[in-house]
């Protein structure tokens, strides 16, 4: 976290290969004077740093990436400068760019490898070819194809590894480096000096001067560099929840500035503006109407498939689409403040970050290579020792050469962040707002979810339930409370009032008011002297009223409101906070999910319980005021249980951040929201059960990633290392080696991408 002191930026970095080069970075970035935190991102691509201004800049920071041999994509205005568009639409350039060139080193490495393949396996394949592609100076057109491979095709992996080795380090490219510098130099040294070499040549070497391995270097630069040409392409599919976000914005909004309408930029917006929004428009920044209505389709940043209908005094966000009418609003909120490009933000914020799951990846990759060093040392020097006189160099060196390459570490660095990348991003299309993976990893291990009442699993907007009328029909009896209650100010009474003009009911002019402190109001309506308010008033004036309705009406979480009319008792009207469509179905869903549900509020017991039987909460904590919910959440804390609170208020927010996880409904204040862990733009209950299923089916599919990565290691190095040669007298040729290295990074990105068809309706 960031104090006055400290400043933050982000740098877009290029050139990373495998999560050793991400370690390495961040190593380095941690040690540098002035940093306070440092974390690299291997599937972002991005370093995310915190410093001291007084001590370091972002540019003494990028430099010191630069001379461990990586890009860094200049954001001279740090964490501000990360997120604008001029820096992402330079990312994307250069990431193009970097893909482009890769492509071409590909195409080429391929062109020549093929020929190279072929003079040196055609004979093997196809006995009777083998006298034609048996001829001298063989050797030499093989070295004439494979060196442009090498050393230009794949001089990226020889300068990484260079780099490398000056900081005293190993990694990915030093891997690579070694295995196919290993195959190049034997053979380039058995075409030098074939005399030398013809001994472990045999009958073999009388002909083309001595066994070469040409071949299987051009092929494992090629293959590799196929890997990682695929393995960019998955990539860049994980970012898509990104680019679709940033996309949903429109170019030009028309303003009216000084009476004339204009098309202006969206960048050129000032907060004031009227903004004109005609049907089939986005909504270019978020706003208030001002004039006219429509239904808007806010899908893409809520995930919810029906249209809003809005009117004047209603908010609308930018980026959604006005479907049916035209409207005129005002600009609230501009550039960096608008709900999208917080989402935006957020989201980037949460894909850079780490799950503590990654830690134990993170640690093993450290240690990886140089043990993988060691045991390519310990393989060579085995088979020299073990394999007969006539191969014991060429088994030594192709036992060598395929454990060095078998054993990258890519799949292992990109287990965790690609699914963390693809279930953030793609909660964030549906509405989920994830701060970061330990967040994440968090709601799946969670035991108990506790839910604040009102605002979450109730509107939080008191409503008319119940009319109960006596001797006058109740929409009568509604209208003359309603316009008694004109020019009161107590929540029930705007319940009161609010009910009546959804209704379409009339209010008369009222006379004589007087409020009636604690107890409720007297007026005048139509020559009818009203009187509104408790049972104590009624009794009070000597009036008689049907306390059994009253009182079921208060077992069911009610507040009956009294009415008489002219001296007589003329009904009850019971007002609630209303329970939210779908908050029972959602709370039965987390019970499905093996969790425990509780509320938690300040109402009084009587009316929570009511509450909690009609939604299906497993127990109630009531009576608690705003400053001990958290003190309530520290408690459950303390028996054991893994706590997610959900809640909408500021006196939420000390329960949210007490929590283990905070969920905060996106309809609520914006320090609860700061507060909280998830967000849920869409503010019901369906989106707790959402998240949490979705950090299951992430972390579910992490483990299956560093499984995968795992799993893959283990029987590769050995059988690499010639474990199966004294069984079936087969050993892995390095160009299976490198094939099988390059699906394996390809494998772990696409089962992360499984996750974009996460759906919220059936989680």
């Amino acid at each position: 976290m960031t104090t006055a002191k400290t400043a933050r930026c982000e740098l877009p970095l290029v050139g990373m290969h495998c999560a050793g080069c991400a370690g390495r970075i961040e190593k380095a970035l941690a040690q540098a004077d002035g940093v306070e935190t440092a974390s690299v991102n291997f599937a972002t691509s991005r370093a995310t740093v915190s410093y001291d201004p007084q001590a370091t800049g972002v540019e003494a920071l990028s430099q010191l990436v630069r001379d461990m041999g990586y890009q860094v994509i200049d954001s001279p205005a740090g964490a501000e400068g990360a997120d604008s568009d001029e820096v992402r639409a330079a990312e994307s350039e250069v990431r193009a760019a970097e893909y482009r060139e890769q492509k071409i080193r590909f195409q080429l490495a391929l062109a020549l490898s093929l020929p190279v393949l072929i003079l040196a396996m055609a004979g093997h394949l196809v006995p009777a070819w083998e006298e034609f592609f048996d001829f001298p100076g063989r050797n030499w057109i093989e070295l004439a194809l494979t060196t442009p491979v090498l050393f230009w095709a794949g001089r990226g992996f020889y300068t990484g590894a260079w780099a490398a080795a000056k900081h005293r380090v190993a990694d990915m490219n030093t891997l690579v480096a070694l295995g196919t510098l290993s195959a190049y130099l034997y053979s380039l040294a058995a075409t030098l000096f074939p005399a030398w070499f013809a001994q472990a040549g045999g009958a073999h070497a009388a002909h083309t001067g001595a066994p070469v391995y040409y071949e299987a270097a051009a092929a494992i630069v090629t293959l590799i560099l196929m890997g990682r040409l695929l393995e960019a392409r998955a990539r860049a599919k994980t970012g898509g929840a990104i680019r679709a976000l940033m996309g949903l914005q429109p170019k030009l909004a028309r303003v009216e500035r000084d009476g004339v309408e204009q098309d202006l930029p969206v960048a050129e917006l000032r907060v004031g503006d009227l903004v004109l929004v005609r049907p089939g428009e986005k909504v270019p920044v978020d706003g208030e109407l001002v004039e006219g209505g429509s239904s808007v389709d806010e899908s893409m940043l809520t995930g919810e498939p029906l249209p809003v209908q809005k009117k004047p005094g209603d908010t609308v966000i930018g980026a959604t689409l006005n479907k049916t009418g035209a409207f005129k609003m005002r600009a609230t909120r501009i550039g960096r403040d608008t709900v999208l490009q917080q989402i935006v933000r957020l989201v980037q914020e949460a894909q850079g970050s780490k799950a503590p799951i990654q830690r134990l990846a993170d640690l093993i990759a450290s240690y990886f290579v140089p043990v993988v060093l060691c045991l390519a040392i310990a393989t060579f020097v085995v088979w020299f020792d073990l394999a007969p006189p006539e191969s014991r160099l060429t088994m030594a060196l192709v036992t060598m050469v395929s454990v060095l390459i078998i054993a990258c570490p890519c799949a292992l660095g990109l287990a965790t962040p690609t699914a963390i990348m693809v279930g953030t991003g793609r909660g964030a299309q549906s509405g989920i707002l994830i701060k970061g993976g330990e967040a994440l990893e968090k709601a799946h291990r969670l035991t108990t979810v506790v839910l604040d009442k009102t605002g979450t699993i109730t509107r939080g907007v008191p409503a008319v339930t119940d009319l109960l009328a006596v001797n006058l029909e109740e929409s009568a009896l509604l209208t003359l409370a309603a316009s008694a209650e004109a020019g009161s100010e107590h929540p029930l009474g705007e319940a009161i009032v609010r009910s009546a003009k959804e209704r379409d009911l009339p209010r008369y002019p009222a006379s004589a008011f007087q409020a009636l402190p604690g107890q409720g109001i007297e007026a005048t309506v139509e020559g009818h002297r009203v009187l509104v308010g408790t049972a104590a008033l009624l009794a009070e004036r000597g009036l008689s009223v049907n306390e059994g309705e009253a009182h079921r009406l208060a077992d069911q979480g009610k507040t009956p409101v009294y009415v008489a009319l002219d001296g007589n008792f003329a009904g009850i009207i019971a007002v609630a906070d209303p329970v939210k469509e779908g908050s029972r179905a959602a709370i039965q869903r987390l019970h499905e999910l093996g969790l425990e549900v509780i509320m938690l509020t300040g109402d009084q017991r009587r009316t929570a319980e009511a509450i909690a039987r009609e939604v299906g909460v497993d127990r109630v904590l009531a009576e608690v005021l705003p400053e001990a919910k958290n003190q309530e959440i520290k408690r459950l804390q303390g028996t054991g249980k893994l706590v997610a609170m959900v809640g909408d208020g500021i006196n939420d927010a000390p329960a949210l951040a007490q929590a283990d996880v905070g969920i905060a409904m996106g309809t609520g204040t914006d320090v609860a929201m700061e507060a909280a862990d998830i967000t849920l733009v869409r503010g019901d209950l369906n989106g707790v059960v959402a998240s949490i299923a979705l950090s299951r089916a992430t972390i579910a599919n992490i483990k299956q990633n560093l499984f995968f990565a795992f799993i893959y290691n283990i029987l590769g190095i050995p059988i690499a290392a010639g474990a199966l040669y004294p069984f079936t007298g087969w050993l892995l040729s390095p160009i299976i080696a490198s094939l099988a290295m390059a699906l394996s990074s390809v494998s772990v990105v696409s089962n992360a991408l499984r996750l974009r068809g996460f759906s919220v309706q059936r989680s």
